[in-house]
C-alpha cells in the first residue's frame, strides 16, 4: 500500500483535529452558549435600537422634501443654511440637510452633524451623501464602542481558545508517545500543517457563525440597514481573522512543542497570549484616536481588529487594508517557517522545557 501524499496527510491530520473538537462535548457547549449570547446581544441591540427617539433634522426649503416620509426624522425647517448650522451648533438638531456646493457630483445637498454621522438619516436616502462634521468624530461614540468590542471579542476568543487547545493537543501527544507514531508515518512539517489547517476551519467557522446571527438577529429586528455599513467590515474582518489566526496556531503548536508537561504550557505560551489580548485591550481603549488605530492596522497583530475598524469608521484609504494584508500574509509565512523549525527540532525532545535558542538551533 503506498503512502498518502502530502496533501492526503495533512487532510488526515486536520479531520482528525476537527473530529476530536467536535466530540468534545465542552467545546461543543461553549460553542452553542456563544452563539446563543451572540444572538441575544443583537436582538436586544436591535430593539434598544428601534425604542431610541426620532432624529430632529433641520432641513431648509430646498431641502424638506427629501426627508418627506422617512421613518425616525422630525424635521425642522431653518430659514437658512446658516440657521440650520446653528441649530446643530447648539444641539437643537442632531444633523442638518441643506444644498451643498456646486460640485458636479450626484447630490445638490449634504448633511451636516456636529461630531457623528447620523447613522439613521443617512441610511435612509438613497444613496449616501457627503457628510460634513463640524466636530470630526467619524462616527458616533457608544456604536463605535460597541464594534469595537464586537471585533476584539471574536478575536480574543476564538484564537485564545483555539490556540492553547493546539498548545495542549501537541503536549498531550508528547506525553503518551503518540507523536512517535504519527511522525514515523508523516513528516513533522505535514503533522503541524494539519493541525494548524484544523482549528483553522473550526475558528473560521465560528465566525461564518458568528456572521449568520448578526444577519439573522439583525434582520429580525427590523435593523437591516445596518447590515450594509457592517457587511465591508465584516467581510475584511474575516480575511484578516484568517491569516491572523494563521499565524497564531502555528506559533502556539511551536510553543506547545517546548515543553513536556501540561502544567508547563503557560511557560511558553504567555508571551502569545499577550498578543492575542494586547489587539482587543488597545482597540476598545483607542478606538476613537485615528492615529493609535492608524499604526495598529499595519502591525501584524492588531491588524485583524484594527483595520476592520478603520474601515467601519470610514478613516481608511481604499487601498490600506491590501498594502496591511499583504503585511500580515508576508509576516504569517515567516512566522510559519519559524514555528515549524521550533517544532521540528522540539517535539520530540522530552523533559525539561526546550529553549528558545535550542530550539531555533536545534
Amino acid at each position: 500500500m503506498s503512502r498518502p501524499s502530502t496533501a492526503q496527510s495533512v487532510w488526515l491530520v486536520s479531520q482528525r483535529e476537527i473530529v476530536s473538537k467536535l466530540r468534545s462535548r465542552v467545546f461543543v457547549v461553549s460553542t452553542g452558549i456563544l452563539f446563543a449570547l451572540a444572538l441575544v446581544a443583537v436582538v436586544w441591540g436591535g430593539i434598544a435600537a428601534q425604542s431610541v427617539r426620532s432624529t430632529p433634522v433641520a432641513v431648509t426649503s430646498e431641502t424638506a422634501s427629501v426627508v418627506e416620509g422617512m421613518q425616525g426624522i422630525a424635521a425642522t425647517q431653518a430659514p437658512s443654511v446658516p440657521a440650520a448650522l446653528a441649530m446643530v451648533k447648539a444641539g437643537k438638531v442632531d444633523a442638518a440637510l441643506v444644498p451643498a456646493p456646486a460640485s458636479g457630483g450626484a447630490f445638490d445637498y449634504q448633511v451636516v452633524a456636529k461630531d457623528s454621522v447620523p447613522q439613521a438619516l443617512v441610511s435612509q436616502l438613497s444613496q449616501s451623501p457627503t457628510v460634513r462634521l463640524l466636530e470630526g468624530s467619524p462616527a458616533d461614540s457608544i456604536l463605535r464602542y460597541l464594534v469595537a468590542i464586537g471585533f476584539g471579542i471574536v478575536f480574543l476568543m476564538a484564537a485564545s481558545t483555539f490556540g492553547g487547545t493546539i498548545a495542549q493537543s501537541v503536549v498531550e501527544e508528547k506525553q503518551t508517545r503518540v507523536v512517535e507514531l504519527l511522525i514515523s508515518a508523516i513528516p513533522v512539517r505535514t503533522l503541524l500543517a494539519g493541525k494548524v489547517l484544523g482549528n483553522t476551519i473550526l475558528a473560521m467557522s465560528q465566525i461564518i457563525g458568528f456572521a449568520a446571527i448578526a444577519i439573522v438577529g439583525l434582520s429580525f429586528t427590523g435593523q437591516a440597514q445596518l447590515i450594509g455599513g457592517l457587511g465591508g467590515p465584516v467581510a475584511w474582518f474575516a480575511v484578516f481573522f484568517l491569516f491572523g489566526f494563521v499565524l497564531l496556531a502555528s506559533l502556539f503548536a511551536a510553543g506547545g512543542a517546548m515543553v513536556s508537561r501540561q502544567e508547563d504550557v503557560g511557560s511558553t505560551t504567555a508571551p502569545l497570549t499577550l498578543l492575542v489580548v494586547a489587539p482587543y485591550m488597545l482597540v476598545i481603549l483607542f478606538n476613537n484616536n485615528a492615529a493609535v488605530l492608524t499604526v495598529m492596522s499595519y502591525v501584524p497583530f492588531s491588524a485583524p481588529v484594527a483595520m476592520p475598524m478603520r474601515l467601519y469608521l470610514g478613516t481608511a484609504q481604499w487601498w490600506e487594508p491590501f498594502v496591511s494584508l499583504v503585511l500580515l500574509i508576508a509576516t504569517c509565512v515567516g512566522a510559519i517557517l519559524v514555528a515549524a523549525r521550533i517544532y521540528r527540532n522540539s517535539i520530540l525532545r522530552m523533559g525539561g522545557r526546550v529553549t528558545l535558542s535550542e530550539a531555533l538551533a536545534g
